[in-house]
């Protein structure tokens, strides 16, 4: 069995067209004993880029202190907004430097990029290898049950309402089937409005 199965907990991140949707559950548990229903797994990073943590939740507070304090130090520094790759490299080598003792928490990067809207999702392990592909990631317990599911969902160019419902649909049924995740689910959405002249 696996340290991060002992908690429970699962994120999921889709990409459509210029949209991102990123959900996870809110359980928080010590292996099949529930402590609390009212977890917050996704955090909300800048405008355009959130981040979620599942795992060991003590650790799961320490590394979003340690990436709300790098981000600060980087937009001081650089003058700019932070970057959805560069808060995943940013992150990564936070959980590098710590490989020895890790965290126990996977992180997930969803957001867009602040100039060209591209969207951007990418998930990590405990020591942050980072794996970005285009359609979608999840980490956590539920992640065996939301790949299948995930796959019969998701479609290129997904609107924002498409991906809404599939990320949303995609939640549930995984829900239904991971004891260690559940007691409800929520949902970010990152999206670009389009003025019409």
């Amino acid at each position: 069995m696996s340290i991060m199965s002992y908690n429970g907990g699962t994120v999921l991140a889709m990409a459509g067209d210029e949209c991102v949707c990123i959900a996870s559950d809110l359980r928080v548990g010590e292996q099949m004993t529930t402590v609390a229903v009212d977890q917050k797994k996704i955090h909300k990073i800048t405008d355009k880029v959130y981040v979620g943590l599942a795992g060991f939740n003590s650790d799961a507070k320490t590394v979003l202190d340690k990436i709300t304090f790098r981000k600060s130090l980087y937009e001081l520094r650089e003058n700019r907004k932070l970057k959805p790759e560069v808060l995943a490299t940013m992150i990564s080598n936070l959980a590098y430097q710590h490989r020895f003792g890790s965290f126990f928490t996977e992180p997930l990067v969803a957001g867009l990029d602040p100039v060209t809207n591209k969207p951007y999702i990418c998930a990590m392990d405990t020591i942050g290898c980072i794996a970005a592909p285009q359609d979608f990631v999840a980490v956590g317990t539920g992640q065996e049950y939301l790949l299948g599911v995930c796959e019969s969902f998701w479609k290129e160019n997904m609107t924002p309402d498409e991906l809404f419902e599939a990320t949303a649909q995609a939640m549930l049924s995984c829900l239904e089937r991971d004891a260690a995740s559940g007691w409800g689910a929520v949902a970010s959405f990152i999206i670009i409005l389009k003025h019409i002249f």
